[in-house]
């Protein structure tokens, strides 16, 4: 498999009952109603003016309950092969035959194999054997997680607030290994690009894409929130996913709101003062050109909004999010819950991700009281490092810790606030990668198996056919025993993003005709799989 490399692969970074589809007909008229009476006052500058409106306006009518998204974004294309495995004969076999290759073999052990403390950190031997799950409709088959997801094992066998949704992938419409042969089958473009697959899972375009699905149902519950600013929230810097069209991402930091150009005190240079005369000027247009009276309106927007949301937010020490420090002021980096054992050392460290759920367990929190009036949010969280070519062993390993510390920390954050059954997150990523090793690592690949948690989802169950494993042609590098393995292995998607995303819509509280608006490709596809079942 040709290795796409780009500059985006961030390889190295960082209710229980359905809901009814929320119309906000009366909302609408009222935006629409002001926003002509504001344009006639903006001129050439009304298209921002709009967007401060829709973050301002209080909504004539109100969601009767809160709800959000958390999309949960692995960049560089996680090695979906080595997250969740079919156990059974037939499939363990195809699995050690084909990812036991040398010089370093990416085979994880069978279950029950005890872990040896004195094998090389990383490796298959120092992390012991996989761990079963019992799925509802285990499809004949077998199955069990990385020795490190054990706290997502928990969830989905017992606690069953986990779902797992296999080989899933961005689809134009339903595709066989045959047609996948055939150029004049539609297919996503650029695949097995880091860019472009990651713009696809997220705005269903690749890289050039400015709206993604998230801000698009943003922009379609926008109207029921009375801050819509707060709507699309980032915690890991700019995504596309969140982008609307009338709904932009609000970025925050791991602690909290971000300052303009002040400290954690609110001073520049140490004084208050300073502050208060820099965000005069940032915020006051001193002329009527257009871009200078746009900039001047974002960076009142930007003082407004956090000023609201540090005033909102509980503080991140308080015994939901955090552990209160003995003394001293709080910090992230010592502080247990947000912390995880580094497979690689034994050492008990901080987790970067887990402390972006932190933020926005505080903004569920602080949505929940009122702090910030709204009623439906959608919130980004990402962990970079995925692009696993070389010493895979060591890297997944310690990816798969964290991931597993972070989701449990989240979930555990949630209960405390009451909320599990409020907020859904699911993860995504570029793409899987290929069955194959090329000697310490993976490729490029396509479909990928998923997680989606929370406490509205029908969790311990497989949503869709889980893929058939083969082995490669002796002749060539194709999977010709397998109808779900291409080149390498990688897999050909069975379920498609639209599906898996309409599905979370559906719940969100979009309805039928806004779900049809947002997910186009959605048509292609079977009725009674559109929704694929994993939301009560």
């Amino acid at each position: 498999m040709k290795r796409i490399h780009s500059r985006a692969s961030r390889a190295g970074a960082s209710a229980a009952m359905a809901a009814p589809a929320l119309h906000f007909d009366a909302s609408r008229r009222l935006f629409l109603r002001q926003g002509a009476a504001l344009s006639a006052l903006a001129g050439a500058g009304a298209p921002l003016a709009l967007n401060l409106l829709a973050a301002g306006s209080a909504a004539a009518q109100v969601a009767p309950d809160y709800r959000a998204l958390v999309c949960f974004f692995l960049f560089g294309g996680n090695d979906t092969y080595n997250t969740v495995l079919p156990t059974d004969t037939a499939s363990w076999n195809a699995y050690t035959l084909t990812r036991n290759q040398a010089p370093d073999p990416i085979a994880l052990l069978p279950a029950g194999t005890l872990a040896d403390a004195a094998a090389a950190a990383g490796t298959p031997a120092r992390l012991g054997g996989v761990l079963p799950i019992a799925p509802i409709n285990a499809q004949g088959r077998t199955f069990a997680l990385h020795p490190l997801l054990g706290e997502l094992k928990t969830m989905f066998d017992t606690e069953r607030r986990l779902a797992l949704v296999p080989n899933v992938g961005p689809l134009v419409m339903p595709t066989s290994k045959a047609q996948y042969g055939q150029a004049s089958h539609p297919k996503p473009l650029r695949l097995f690009s880091h860019n472009d697959q990651q713009s696809t899972w997220q705005a269903l375009a690749p890289e050039g894409a400015t709206r993604g699905w998230g801000g698009r149902m943003g922009d379609a519950v926008a109207a029921g929130n009375g801050n819509a600013i707060f709507t699309a929230v980032s915690a890991s810097g700019s995504a596309v996913w969140l982008n609307g069209s009338s709904v932009q991402q609000y970025q925050v930091s791991s602690g909290g709101a971000i300052r303009l150009g002040a400290n954690a005190n609110g001073q520049v240079y140490g004084s208050t003062a300073v502050t208060q005369a820099l965000h005069r000027i940032a915020a006051g247009a001193r002329s009527g050109h257009v871009l200078e009276a746009d900039v001047a309106a974002v960076a009142q927007r930007s003082i407004s909004a956090e000023e609201t949301l540090r005033n909102a937010l509980r503080a991140a020490s308080e015994p939901a999010f955090g552990t209160a420090p003995a003394s001293g002021n709080y910090n992230a980096n010592n502080d247990p819950k947000l912390q995880y054992v580094n497979p690689l050392t034994g050492a008990t460290v901080f987790n970067a991700v887990a402390q972006q759920f932190q933020v926005v367990a505080r903004l569920v929190d602080a949505a929940m009281r009122g702090a910030v009036a709204v009623k439906r949010q959608v919130f980004f969280v990402s962990l970079g490092g995925f692009d696993t070519h070389d010493l895979q062993n060591r890297n997944h390993a310690d990816l798969m810790a964290r991931i597993a510390q972070a989701l449990r920390y989240f979930d555990t954050a949630l209960g405390a606030l009451g909320a599990r059954n409020l907020v859904t997150t699911f993860t995504a990523s570029d793409f899987g990668r290929t069955f194959t090793s090329n000697g310490d690592g993976t490729d490029h690949g396509w479909g990928a198996h998923h997680f989606v948690m929370g406490g509205a989802v029908k969790g311990g169950e497989l949503y869709g056919r889980f893929p058939t494993l083969a082995t490669k042609n002796g002749n060539n590098n194709n999977f010709d025993g397998s109808p779900d393995q291409l080149g390498n292995g990688s897999l050909l998607p069975a379920t498609s993003v639209d599906q898996l995303a309409s599905t979370l819509a559906a719940w969100f509280g979009l309805s039928a005709t806004q779900i049809a608006d947002i997910f186009p490709n959605l048509a292609n596809f079977d009725a009674a799989q559109r929704n694929l079942g994993f939301m009560v």
